[in-house]
Order: C-alpha cells, then sequence, then structure tokens
C-alpha cells in the first residue's frame, strides 16, 4: 500500500527537502516533514502556498505529475484587477504563452476564502487597484504556468493556493501542518 501525504506547504518555503544551492538555506519541506522515502508528485513554488501530495510510490507520482495524464489542479489566485467576462473566457479557451498555447481550463470568479489564513508576508495592496479572487483549474503544469496565465489575461496574480490535486483537497489542513491519506 502506497504512503500518501497531503500537506499544506507554507508560503516561502521550497519544494524540496534540501536547499543546496543558496549559501543561506532557505526553509524545506523537512522544515515540517520528517517521513523518510516520500517525495513530492510535482512542485509548487517557493512564492505559492498549498497541496502538495507525496508519496513513497513512483508510479503514482509520476501519474500525478507528469502533464500526459492531466490530472487536474485547482488553484485559488488573489488577481490584480477585477476580472471581466473576456478576461475568464480567455483563460478558459487556454492562452498562449512563450512556450505555447495551454489547454483549456475552468476559471471563475469567486469570493475571497472564508478559510483563508493570513500570509507573512502580506501581499503588497495598491489602494487605486482592486483585487479579486479567481479560481482556476487546469491539466497542465508547467513551470509557474498559472501566474503566467492570469497575467497573458492582463491579471497579475498576488497570492496563489493550490486547493486540490485530482481528488485530495486542502480541506481542514493548515500551513505546514499534513495527514496522511
Amino acid at each position: 500500500m502506497p504512503r500518501i501525504i497531503l500537506l499544506n506547504k507554507p508560503y516561502d518555503m521550497l519544494c524540496q527537502f534540501t536547499d543546496l544551492k543558496s549559501p543561506s538555506p532557505r526553509p524545506t519541506l523537512s522544515a515540517v516533514l520528517d517521513l523518510p522515502g516520500v517525495y513530492p508528485a510535482g512542485r509548487l513554488d517557493r512564492d505559492s502556498e498549498g497541496l502538495v501530495v507525496l508519496t513513497d510510490d513512483g508510479r503514482l507520482q509520476a501519474r500525478i505529475s507528469d502533464p500526459k495524464h492531466k490530472t487536474e489542479k485547482t488553484y485559488l489566485a488573489q488577481v490584480e484587477g477585477i476580472p471581466d467576462t473576456a478576461a475568464l473566457a480567455a483563460l478558459e479557451a487556454g492562452v498562449m504563452l512563450n512556450d505555447g498555447p495551454t489547454l483549456p481550463a475552468r476559471a471563475r470568479l469567486v469570493d475571497a476564502p472564508d478559510w483563508l489564513w493570513p500570509r507573512e508576508p502580506p501581499i503588497r495592496v495598491r489602494k487605486s487597484v482592486p483585487d479579486a479572487w479567481i479560481e482556476l483549474t487546469i491539466r497542465e503544469g508547467r513551470n509557474r504556468q498559472v501566474r503566467r496565465m492570469t497575467a497573458a489575461v492582463g491579471l497579475p496574480t498576488l497570492r496563489l493556493i493550490r486547493w486540490r490535486i485530482g481528488d485530495w483537497t486542502l480541506a481542514g489542513i493548515s500551513p505546514g501542518q499534513w495527514r496522511q491519506v
């Protein structure tokens, strides 16, 4: 039976267990998880928060992270500006990025999550520019894809939280906490 761990990765943490590249080590998964033999199935950028699935099953790891399997991932993105129907339609149709077009996605405007934890440091707020939340579901996992997609439609991402991978969600898991499924 494979071990499957759901972790809520905090902001400013590397999605790996060691940091060999920096002269001053940055926080890694080892700060919140001490389970030998499990590895992240995919990555989440240092400046993104939310769900990371870790497992000791290489085939499961590949199925989650390999784009050919098209595992759905749902993100909540706090964006600068208010999305109009054209921006949401563009996200849903797929946008052109410098490495090619994205697959069609599901996108909708949502209220700020009522379960949201404070982020340290907080996002930058500009009094003259409103912000909004978008729920975006994609089936690929390119480098910084959601941030690049929202920027492509004129809505820079201020905060990004991965809520769901496949059937697993972040429900009930606080930042830096994990549970085995």
